[in-house]
């Protein structure tokens, strides 16, 4: 990514460099439009008016903007709202600042006069960009200021499937999403987190992976000890025949006083009709995670003779996103994030061989959730964003080693 003697951070920055450098500025407008800008807000400001964003001029008359490569570091006080050329564009008023300034400093910035005819300028290519906002599909990196190899990268690339479906920075631990707000909008709409207490719970319910059902874990676990014992795939009928022999020896035990360290625990029997309807209930299960499998095989995300181990790997995978949007949203520093991140990527090597088997485990626990077998977005969508880990170049699953 080096542009001559300066290591541009990510593939914004470089494209800006190389515009201004050959002094294309349609070029230079036409990447400004389709990226967020990023302006400073003061964080007691913006949580006591969660849906302004305030313009704080320089001493010279000039906002401040950044692409999303050249962010700071997130502090406590200070957060970042993202906002589009055209926005600014259209909000632009007279008494603000002349100039905007994106990314000064660096060898891509640019100092932007306000004019009326600069503001339709804006506009015009504002309204020609066909994908603000809208996530590629493609795999989005740091350069500098993310890490790329090692531990902490490995746990970042965890979090992978999120980063290509929402189209972020895979490795960008300083993280700062969509803006302040808009990450705690998300957070908020998609996990009821509100507070740091809130995501602290969320975060580990996540990383000891006991958001995924143990009922699922439970017959990938069967299967696991069979293949295990028998050294090879395992007939789906023989997985139903087991996991049912299983389930019914557990009720039994449950109707017998229990010898513990305690001393006797008082017998428990389940009513016949509850253990059958569990024992039915796995049943379709087991047919369901065949037929899952037989789908994935015949999209490549098992080899032919593949199977699922466990689907940890779908709370380990949100575990090390939900670790950065906790950054993002000011309820996590920067250490608890790291700290989470290799956690995450501990606990996925512990049970996965290779990001291949962690990719399938993960698409399977999202579709079981999800998808109800119906194999629409919630399935292609991880489908695309496991092709594109796998396959692309850029992505780190081909460059940092699973152990």
């Amino acid at each position: 990514m080096g542009t001559g003697t300066w290591s541009a951070p990510s593939v914004i920055e470089r494209e800006l460099y190389e515009a201004k450098t050959a002094g294309d500025w349609a070029a230079y407008f036409d990447v400004l439009a389709r990226t967020p800008l990023y302006l400073g807000q003061h964080r007691a400001q913006s949580d006591a008016h969660p849906d302004s964003v305030f313009f704080h001029a320089t001493p010279d008359r000039m906002l401040v903007v950044h692409t999303a490569g050249m962010l700071p570091a997130p502090t406590p006080e200070t957060v970042f709202e993202s906002r589009s050329l055209g926005w600014f564009s259209t909000v632009w008023a007279a008494g603000d600042p002349a100039f905007l300034a994106v990314n000064p400093g660096s060898p891509a910035e640019a100092y932007l006069t306000t004019t009326p005819a600069d503001l339709a300028r804006w506009r015009a290519h504002a309204d020609a960009a066909p994908s603000y906002g809208l996530p590629d599909g493609r795999v989005h990196a740091l350069f500098t200021g993310g890490p790329l190899h090692g531990d902490i990268a490995h746990g970042l690339a965890v979090g992978g499937h999120l980063a290509v479906t929402n189209g972020e920075f895979w490795n960008a631990l300083a993280y700062h999403g969509g803006g302040y707000r808009h990450e705690r909008r998300r957070v908020a709409k998609s996990w009821s987190i509100t507070d740091r207490a809130d995501w602290l719970s969320t975060l580990e319910t996540l990383l000891n992976a006991e958001m995924v059902s143990p009922v699922w874990e439970f017959a990938l676990r069967v299967r696991r000890a069979l293949a295990s014992d028998f050294a090879g795939p395992v007939d789906t009928e023989h997985w139903r025949h087991t996991a049912e022999a299983t389930l019914r020896r557990n009720a039994e035990r449950a109707a017998e006083p229990q010898l513990t360290p305690d001393g006797v625990t008082a017998a428990r029997p389940r009513p016949a009709a509850e253990v059958e309807g569990e024992i039915a209930g796995v049943g379709r299960l087991i047919g369901r995670i065949a037929r899952y499998e037989q789908r994935f095989r015949a999209d490549g995300l098992l080899p032919e003779d593949g199977w699922v181990r466990s689907v940890e790997g779908w709370d380990l995978g949100r575990a090390s996103q939900m670790a950065r949007w906790g950054v993002g949203c000011r309820y996590g520093t920067l250490q608890e994030a790291e700290t989470a991140v290799l956690r995450a990527g501990d606990a996925a090597r512990g049970v996965y061989r290779s990001w291949a088997d962690f990719s399938a485990g993960y698409v399977l626990g999202r579709c079981l959730h999800f998808d109800e077998e119906e194999f629409g977005t919630w399935y292609t969508g991880a489908l695309a964003a496991h092709v594109t880990l796998t396959t692309d170049p850029a992505s780190p699953w081909l460059h940092i080693p699973w152990k």
